[in-house]
């Protein structure tokens, strides 16, 4: 009976220990690292290991990472380094008191990684894929008389025209000859549209507008887009670069630009609309020579911008490449951005790290970032529209770019960790699983409509 109380006793304790463990600092610490991390060879990972937990690396993969620090399966309350020895995959776990599991993590080890940091004020021209729909445009037709048909068909604003009658779209201006065309041979219009991931067919018939003189269905539409924006980085060996650090929209629909065709130009900042609080500024921009290509434009991603360059851009500040560093190395406190603020001349300029979120998946805010630097905040007050993709690098190591502004605060903002667009960019392999402030995503774009 004795002994029996004493189990029961022990396992309340037990209980209860776990209860309260679970509401801890250092537990919330170790659950909230990602299960899979990267980190390039020869970095050193550093994990706090607190009481009551231990943590081990599994004992079949130990010649992938080392453990710097004596008796990590023992001790309880101290820093612990693992440092990468080979490429290859390890595993290490959290356990409270050695015997609960808690934690796995599993680390990949990436071969040296070294780019040429970006800051060069770049132009951007973005056609799409198909013709994007922006809007509904009523169709006069006498007597103070209009008509919709394509609303009236059921043709959303974001709806993506694909083909008529059997023909690819590339362009608004084809758009509109093909509609007129059909009107005058009295056809009707089959319009292969995408909708998200959908593609729906929806027939009608064109309308002669009273005012152009041409057959209409009553839509605007746009093809194209063109901004400024901010190179991230470079490879010298493949070529390949990112920038932007996020996704271009179109700027009436909010959807995303599937990208066709684009080309990156050199650009010029001619002067700076200030930050303010409840409305961030932006970098004015200008074109140098349209037709003199830097590089093209294969994708449009969530982290921005990627293609080849075909033409030199060399940067002054950094005329060798750097290593990148994996998210586990970052750590809050100074780092520096590289950007243009005036002409073409690539500046450095501090800022604070103020907070790493750790990632499994990949998302646009590992960091929250301050703007420090005197002369940044009195030429811009902050981040403003056309910093995006301006390169962050911390102890020597590019780390990641800009992304976002906070709106009611535009000295802060976040950046993307440089893993998820050197992924995105082909330079590292995918792998794994990938998966309330208001904020502007800004690359000051301006768009082409056409009404049709």
């Amino acid at each position: 009976m004795r002994n029996s109380k004493c189990r029961s006793f022990m396992g309340i304790c037990i209980a209860a220990l776990i209860i309260a463990f679970s509401f801890s600092p250092q537990f919330r610490t170790v659950y909230g690292l990602p299960p899979h991390m990267r980190i390039i060879e020869g970095e050193v990972a550093l994990f706090n290991v607190n009481f009551p937990l231990t943590l081990t690396i599994h004992p079949d993969l130990e010649k992938n990472i080392k453990e710097e620090s004596p008796l990590s399966k023992y001790a309880l309350s101290r820093s612990v380094f693992l440092e990468s020895l080979k490429l290859g995959k390890s595993t290490v776990e959290f356990k409270l008191l050695g015997i609960i599991p808690i934690r796995t993590v599993q680390v990949d080890v990436l071969p040296p990684i070294e780019l040429v940091p970006g800051g060069h004020s770049i132009g951007v021209v973005l056609h799409s894929r198909g013709v994007i729909i922006v809007g509904h445009s009523p169709v006069p037709i006498g007597n103070e008389e209009y008509v919709t048909p394509a609303k009236d068909a059921g043709i959303n604003i974001g709806d993506v025209i694909m083909s008529i009658n059997g023909i690819s779209v590339q362009s608004d201006s084809q758009v509109a000859e093909i509609i007129d065309s059909s009107g005058k041979e009295k056809e009707q219009l089959d319009i292969l549209l995408k909708r998200g991931e959908e593609q729906i067919h929806i027939n009608l018939a064109p309308i002669l507008c009273n005012d152009t003189k041409r057959y209409r269905i009553g839509l605007f539409v746009r093809d194209s887009a063109a901004g400024v924006g901010t190179l991230s980085f470079y490879d010298p060996k493949s070529h390949a670069y990112g920038a932007l650090g996020h996704i271009i929209t179109d700027s009436d629909t909010n959807q995303p630009i599937d990208c066709e065709q684009g080309k990156i130009v050199s650009a010029s900042v001619s002067g700076i609309q200030h930050s303010k609080r409840g409305q961030p500024g932006e970098k004015i921009g200008i074109f140098i020579n349209e037709d003199h290509l830097l590089g093209n434009i294969d994708k449009n991603t969530k982290f921005g911008i990627y293609g080849k360059l075909v033409d030199e851009v060399p940067n002054e500040l950094y005329s060798e490449a750097i290593p990148v560093a994996s998210m586990n190395q970052i750590q809050t406190g100074y780092a520096e951005i590289l950007t243009v603020v005036d002409g073409q001349t690539i500046k450095r300029f501090s800022i604070d790290i103020q907070k790493v979120n750790l990632q499994e998946a990949p998302e646009g805010k590992g960091l929250v970032i301050k703007v420090t630097d005197p002369v940044l905040l009195e030429k811009t007050g902050g981040i403003v529209q056309g910093m995006s993709g301006s390169p962050i690098i911390q102890n020597g190591k590019l780390v990641g770019a800009v992304t976002h502004v906070f709106v009611h605060d535009p000295t802060r903002g976040y950046g993307c960790f440089i893993e998820w667009m050197l992924i995105e960019s082909g330079i590292v392999p995918k792998a794994g699983k990938q998966s309330a402030r208001k904020l502007f995503t800004f690359s000051g774009f301006f768009f082409y409509n056409e009404t049709v």
